[in-house]
């Protein structure tokens, strides 16, 4: 059975900085990435990144703020966030693809718990 089990998240200060991170149980998955689900909004995509490419692709509302990066060693995808803002406040979720890429409309199958980020104005 798969797990994916994230850490990482907290409540922090606009302009401030966490590290999200996501340990898969089983295997190394093609396509890992991050979801978002605000409170009375629908999950949205923020970042993913495929096994066999270095170019990871963004949401355009993280695009120069968030990094996402894979060690595959450990199973383990990271989502750095930088100069967080009011708005990113979510609950971000790990997903993960095994052969096919995680796109903004098509996730994987299987998902992380989800980690509580909050940021106050």
């Amino acid at each position: 059975q798969v797990h994916l089990v994230e850490s990482g998240g907290g409540l922090v200060e606009a302009g401030a900085s966490l590290r999200l991170s996501c340990a898969a149980s089983v295997r190394t998955f093609r396509s890992m990435g991050w979801f978002r689900q605000a409170a009375g909004k629908e999950r949205e995509f923020v970042a993913a990144m495929s096994s066999m490419s270095s170019s990871p692709y963004y949401a355009d509302s993280v695009k120069g703020r968030f990094t996402i990066s894979r060690d595959n060693a450990k199973n383990t995808v990271y989502l750095q966030m930088n100069s967080l803002r009011p708005e990113d406040t979510a609950v971000y979720y790990c997903n993960a693809r095994e052969y096919l890429p995680i796109t903004y409309s098509s996730p994987g199958p299987y998902w992380g718990q989800g980690t509580q980020v909050t940021v106050s104005s």
